[in-house]
């Protein structure tokens, strides 16, 4: 599960807040060892997802780099071709 997670800083335009949520959602399903919680789970898992949304946005806003920012389509191209490298037949 945490392979979908993705690099953040660093790219223009920043990381919206939608790719933010889905990395926190994906790191506590991770931490978590399943996709959906329980009822009884459901307000905790929210809560968790949350506050790991938060705190990496905070994390975001507050890094600082020297570095160019990258452009998402190279990254997404070079990610595709390191795909194809590991799983040619």
């Amino acid at each position: 599960m945490c392979r979908n997670i993705h690099q953040l800083h660093n790219f223009e335009p920043p990381a919206t807040g939608d790719e933010i949520h889905a990395a926190a959602l994906q790191y506590v399903r991770k931490v978590a060892g399943s996709t959906r919680p329980s009822q009884a789970n459901q307000a905790a898992f929210d809560q968790a997802v949350a506050t790991i949304a938060a705190a990496t946005a905070t994390l975001l806003e507050e890094l600082v780099t020297t570095a160019a920012p990258k452009n998402r389509e190279e990254e997404a191209a070079k990610a595709r071709a390191r795909a194809e490298k590991r799983y040619a037949s």
